[in-house]
């Protein structure tokens, strides 16, 4: 029997109401794929949102047996854990090639509490470092960390956490101003480090200018740096700092003409977005994913603003001594919309990249910067600036033994 047509309009308000919420939840869809928290899917498998953080000062050791699987762990998402039974791999007297810099234990700092913590993800356990089954798979192989100073915090640490296993007289160092190789001889393998502080070509690349007026970015330009890591087996990649000197950056187009002329001053958004688009398209017309693994580390956050994280009779991050353990902080150290920059451009990449997502992690470590236990212009500070913290603290970099020891934990954990 047919349908009458009091039954007709019966049934299209239900039908009309249906496809109106559909078009509305694949709105809602398409718009959040943007997010930088959608760089891994989140398993939702063993879950921990829900348990309430424990005692930061209490001894809790990480259980290692569980296997790690990146696409069932979200490593962005969980707490540092203290642990007093944990002991670094190396120290900054152990380990020769740590740059003053990063040298706090040597150049005064008399807490230790900050090496102790270790970094705990909600849905799984990370594997501890293993330095011998590291370099049995760089075995014959090129790592290079490209990057600016970061980057370069990144690296010694790598170096750091392996050498101690590889007998005198079996390793090497070669120190360049742009390009610094270290050499692992018994396993054929390298860890490298190339300055690019932009990864894209600038007129302050090497000599540095100190002036970030004076920086002319050239964002359409990386193939004069970009030959330098043809032939590398694992590039780990990383440019933020260095952006972040202004609400505009100075950017360059084509040659570099009439004493460097014809600039463009654009928001620093949309300049980091363009260089990072000439990165991708580098990578996709050169790299052979079958020979090359590409890694990008996230920002690193800087902590300036104590008052972001309730100290507010602090003096920055000078005099922390444990991390902040309020679930989800996040301050202005960290750009959210640079970090969406990375997903976009990311996602829109034919060779894979892996993300080393190290930003929400770090943003608790307050207390693992140099701060006044490092360097200015390359020479330690004086006793006049350490008495100045507001001044002088380095709320930037991190000290070694520290937080770049949790990166590359990462790192060796998708190796």
């Amino acid at each position: 029997m047919g349908w009458t047509k009091s039954a007709r309009r019966k049934l299209s308000l239900p039908i009309i109401t249906a496809i109106i919420c559909t078009l509305f939840a694949f709105i809602f869809l398409i718009s959040t794929i943007g997010s930088i928290s959608r760089f891994k899917p989140c398993s939702k498998r063993n879950s921990a949102d829900g348990r309430a953080l424990e005692s930061d000062w209490k001894d809790n050791p990480v259980d290692d047996k569980n296997d790690f699987d990146p696409d069932e762990c979200c490593v962005n998402h969980g707490k540092w854990v203290f642990n007093s039974s944990i002991k670094p791999l190396y120290t900054d007297r152990t380990c020769p090639y740590i740059d003053k810099q990063y040298s706090c234990i040597k150049n005064g700092r008399n807490d230790s509490y900050y090496l102790h913590w270790e970094w705990q993800p909600d849905d799984c356990m990370l594997p501890r470092f293993n330095p011998e089954m590291a370099l049995s798979k760089l075995r014959g192989k090129r790592l290079m960390f490209v990057g600016d100073s970061l980057q370069r915090n990144q690296w010694e640490s790598f170096i750091c956490l392996v050498e101690s296993v590889i007998p005198k007289g079996k390793k090497s160092m070669k120190r360049g101003h742009v390009h610094s190789v270290f050499k692992a001889k018994e396993y054929d393998a390298t860890i490298e480090f190339y300055w690019a502080p932009f990864l894209v070509e600038s007129n302050t690349d090497m000599p540095i200018k100190s002036d970030p007026k004076e920086r002319i970015i050239k964002v359409d330009s990386i193939s004069q740096r970009a030959k330098h890591w043809l032939g590398v087996d694992i590039l780990v990649f990383n440019t933020y700092v260095w952006w972040m000197s202004g609400l505009k950056t100075k950017a360059l187009w084509g040659e570099f003409e009439n004493g460097e002329g014809g600039y463009e001053e654009l928001d620093t958004t949309v300049s980091y977005r363009v260089a990072l688009r000439t990165w991708a398209n580098w990578i996709d017309s050169t790299i052979d994913p079958s020979k090359t693994r590409v890694f990008f580390t996230t920002m690193s956050p800087s902590h300036q603003k104590n008052k972001e994280w309730g100290n507010i009779n602090g003096i920055r991050c000078f005099n922390e001594t444990r991390p902040v353990m309020k679930k989800g902080h996040w301050g202005t150290g960290s750009n959210k919309e640079m970090m969406n920059v990375v997903a976009s451009v990311m996602g829109r990449m034919k060779v894979p990249v892996t993300v080393l997502n190290v930003t929400q992690l770090s943003e608790y470590r307050i207390d693992a910067h140099t701060s006044i236990y490092g360097e200015l212009q390359g020479k330690l500070l004086t006793d006049e600036q350490r008495a100045d913290p507001l001044h002088f603290a380095d709320c930037i970099h991190w000290c070694l033994p520290g937080v770049p020891d949790t990166w590359n934990q990462l790192l060796f954990s998708y190796l």
